[in-house]
């Protein structure tokens, strides 16, 4: 188990508890006792330490190197699952995967980003960093879903779009806007969940939904902690600060009205107890195709759009109005 900085009080008590576990093994003292009392101490120690975290240490916890990835949402959730490869124009990119599951008797389209479980494999998937085919391959299989009247489930997990200049050339901001475009009028359901980091246009490209919901222990922002701290301060050394100022944590969305619904993780995050989170999300998942595939095609469509239309608009109250105009007319 790897634990994080913040993590060190419960590390020691796991290292405690390791070697009382070998002690009973070994069956020359009963320590079980002792060994009840430890776990009561970790689970309220966990209590503590996750009932009070900051935003930065949500970041930190959204990479967890454990915490589980789409793939293998996809694979606990589904009884069946077939891949489905390239956007039929340039190449397959290995940043984003999907295909056609079967959750609960319910045929799916899934899209999202992967990172990898390792060194190696987090190469092979550019860190989760997805190129423009990984976002024509996402709207071939959204279009696919369309044909055939499935609803579609997208797992957002990203740094970002690949920013290099090759997918520049290719047309980086072009395939995102038009997934944005394309999603906005899809004609079936569209759920977008936030299972780790959900940074800029790379989330926001397979992120448009009737729904939209994020894991607990997960961020959502325009631009990461790291990057805003060098950008206004020439250095990442202000990061934990730009965490807080950036409002990204799943309760901050939520009260922004950006998100639908946070879902509650696991005590100590998702990669403590991964098949756990994996049964929570597909209840969530199957609640919500149901309730949305009740609602008629234009109906679904015209609130998807009132949706994304409504935010960040704003009403000035009538003192301030009046307020504004007097000061123009002073000027004058």
């Amino acid at each position: 188990m790897i634990f994080l900085d913040f993590e060190e009080p419960l590390e020691k008590l796991f290292e405690q508890l390791d070697k009382l576990k070998e002690v009973e093994e070994e069956g020359i003292v009963d320590v079980s006792e002792t060994i009840k009392e430890l776990e009561a101490k970790i689970n309220s120690t966990r209590k503590e330490i996750y009932g009070n975290l900051t935003g930065w240490q949500r970041v930190l916890l959204s990479r967890h190197p454990e915490r589980p990835y789409t793939l293998y949402y996809i694979n606990q959730m589904c009884s069946k699952f077939i891949e489905l490869h390239g956007d039929r124009t340039f190449s397959d990119d290995k940043a984003i995967v999907g295909g056609i599951g079967t959750m609960g008797g319910q045929t799916v389209v899934f899209v999202g980003h992967q990172k990898g479980v390792n060194t190696k494999m987090r190469q092979y998937r550019n860190f989760g960093m997805a190129n423009p085919e990984g976002y024509r391959k996402a709207l071939r299989l959204m279009k696919l879903a369309e044909r055939f009247d499935l609803p579609v489930v997208t797992l957002i997990d990203t740094m970002g779009a690949f920013p290099g200049i090759e997918a520049e050339e290719r047309g980086q901001a072009e395939a995102i806007a038009r997934n944005m475009f394309e999603m906005a009028q899809l004609r079936v359901p569209i759920i977008c969940v936030i299972i780790g980091e959900g940074a800029s246009g790379g989330a926001i490209g397979i992120g448009l939904g009737d729904k939209v919901f994020m894991l607990e222990n997960t961020w959502y922002s325009v631009i990461s902690p790291e990057s805003c701290s060098s950008i206004l301060w020439r250095s990442w050394d202000q990061k934990e600060l730009a965490a807080e100022a950036l409002k990204l944590t799943a309760p901050d969305m939520l009260k922004m009205g950006l998100i639908d619904e946070i879902i509650n993780e696991p005590l100590g995050g998702a990669h403590t107890a991964p098949e756990e989170m994996a049964k929570i999300l597909k209840r969530h998942l199957k609640k919500t195709i149901t309730a949305l595939s009740a609602i008629p095609k234009d109906e679904l469509i015209d609130r998807r759009i009132n949706k994304y239309a409504s935010m960040g608009v704003y009403e000035e109250q009538q003192e301030a109005v009046e307020e504004k105009n007097s000061k123009k007319g002073t000027k004058k």
